[in-house]
This record gives C-alpha cells, sequence and structure tokens, in this order.
C-alpha cells in the first residue's frame, strides 16, 4: 500500500478538481462563484475510524454556525473509506447524526468517491463522474444557500440531465485522464 500523501497535497488535489474539473465542466453551476468568492473550506479529516470522522462532522457544522463567511466545507476522507460500500454506509449514519443533532434543514451532505456508481448505473458510465472525486468526500452545505441558488437558477432539475449528456459526449477515457490529472497536483506545483 502506498503512503498517504501530505495534507496540504490532498487539499491541493482537491482544489485542482474542483477548478479543473467540477467547475470547468459546469458540473455544479453554482461552484464557480464560490471558488471566485474564496468561500470553500477544505479540511482533511485524517482519523479513519467512523467515530472520529463523524465527530469532525460536528464540529464542521459548528463551525459553519460561528463563521457565515464559509459558504460551504468540503470534508476530505482520505482514510479508512476508500471502498464505496463503506463509505456509502458511513454517509447514511452522517446523515442521521446532522438530523439527530439538530442540523437537519440547516446543512446537507453532498457526497463525493473515486469509485461513485449511481445505482442502476454501469461502473464506467461516464455519468458517474458528476459524483466522483479524487479522494472520498463529504460535502457540507447550508440549506438556505441551496435553497436560494436552486431559487434562481432556471430549471434547476434539469441539471442532472444536462451533466450526464455532457459527460457522455467527452467520453469515459477523456474524463478518466482528467480526473486522473487532478490526483497528480502537488501543493507544491
Amino acid at each position: 500500500m502506498s503512503e498517504r500523501p501530505l495534507d496540504a497535497d490532498i487539499i491541493a488535489m482537491t482544489r485542482a478538481w474542483i477548478a479543473n474539473f467540477v467547475v470547468a465542466h459546469d458540473v455544479c453551476p453554482f461552484a464557480g462563484r464560490e471558488v471566485r468568492r474564496d468561500s470553500l473550506r477544505y479540511v482533511v479529516a485524517g482519523d479513519a475510524s467512523p467515530e472520529r470522522l463523524l465527530h469532525a462532522l460536528i464540529e464542521e457544522c459548528q463551525r459553519l454556525d460561528a463563521e457565515p463567511a464559509i459558504e460551504t466545507t468540503l470534508m476530505i476522507l482520505p482514510e479508512g473509506l476508500a471502498d464505496f460500500d463503506d463509505y456509502l454506509d458511513l454517509l447514511g449514519v452522517a446523515d442521521a447524526l446532522l438530523e439527530a443533532e439538530g442540523y437537519a434543514g440547516i446543512y446537507q451532505l453532498a457526497s463525493f468517491h473515486p469509485d461513485y456508481v449511481f445505482e442502476g448505473v454501469a461502473d464506467d458510465d461516464p455519468a458517474n463522474y458528476t459524483n466522483r472525486s479524487p479522494w472520498p468526500m463529504w460535502h457540507l452545505l447550508r440549506e438556505s444557500s441551496v435553497e436560494a441558488a436552486v431559487a434562481a437558477y432556471p430549471d434547476p432539475e434539469s441539471i442532472p440531465e444536462i451533466n450526464v449528456a455532457a459527460l457522455r459526449e467527452i467520453g469515459s477515457a477523456a474524463l478518466a485522464e482528467q480526473w486522473a490529472a487532478c490526483r497528480r497536483v502537488r501543493a507544491r506545483d
């Protein structure tokens, strides 16, 4: 097993993925604005234990409560969740924890994983790249901001279909290379 990159490199890879993949392909039409505003927080949750990751999630909710200038947090989970099924299991627990802690309706989780596969979709379908990231991660979003962005966007229900069509046009091979390029970025680059 190879050694895990430094936290600064993991963040650099994630920033590259956001800029060169998510924003460049307009996978999330709201991401570019937040990148330009520098309102995204990137945090590496390095402890692989599920209990510690869940604790870190609540700490991030508390940080967002206290710091309204941070629009959203990308919690990067580089250890312990390489298996997509394990990741999905913990994601379910994380969603339940947000509800139990009174954060339902305040924050929501979007999920990203290197091996993301939508149910009923082939592993190699380009559509999966809408949720494939360099590392397993939870994207903690302010519910009120999501609602405002969606309300201001013409036909927000069409976003997934537009993404799938655009990514399928690009094709799996090209997407895989673009995605892999993000994993090669280092903080010193």
